[in-house]
């Protein structure tokens, strides 16, 4: 697969070309190295500036090289390179949520009971029935699939807390 580019990838920070066989740094936190993350900075203040987002607790750059040209084609310049090519639409893929086949049993208290309890008491002084955990696992179920559907209907795949608001 031959790449028009003179580029190998793109600076993580400043979006600048990284070419074939150059200099570039990464980041020493192994979150940053993840071949899903995969960042790669041209120059050493691009690296800096990705550390007040990233708070990272102890981080040094490390100096890498890129691969030659001929090293790149050789691996079958992986499907990044397409996407950093231009040759993707750039469109998010919106899957509706569908519920899970091996999700919890309908039954299943979903509420750690001791934990309840002890802040009813503590907060009201009041005793809490067994009969409670039943209930309130119904409504967290009912407010878990209305979170769901917001998540769904903003294109994710993942419920935040903005998904459970109330109105």
């Amino acid at each position: 697969m031959a790449l028009e580019t003179n580029r190998w990838r793109t600076c993580s920070s400043c979006k600048d070309d990284i070419g074939f066989d150059e200099n570039y740094w990464v980041c020493s936190v192994s979150t940053c190295n993840r071949k899903r993350t995969g960042l790669v900075f041209c120059s050493m203040p691009c690296w800096e500036s990705h550390l007040p987002f990233a708070r990272h607790r102890d981080a040094w750059a490390e100096e890498e090289r890129s691969p030659t040209r001929e090293q790149w084609e050789r691996q079958g310049a992986p499907a990044t390179a397409a996407a950093e090519s231009g040759q993707t639409t750039g469109r998010r893929r919106i899957v509706p949520a569908r519920p899970r086949t091996d999700a919890a049993p309908t039954g299943e208290v979903l509420v750690v009971a001791s934990r309840l309890k002890k802040y009813v008491k503590e907060s009201t002084g009041m005793n809490t029935a067994a009969s409670v955990m039943d209930v309130l696992s119904h409504h967290l179920r009912a407010l878990c699939e209305e979170a769901a559907r917001n998540a769904a209907q903003d294109g994710r795949k993942t419920l935040m807390g903005r998904d459970f608001e109330l109105d």
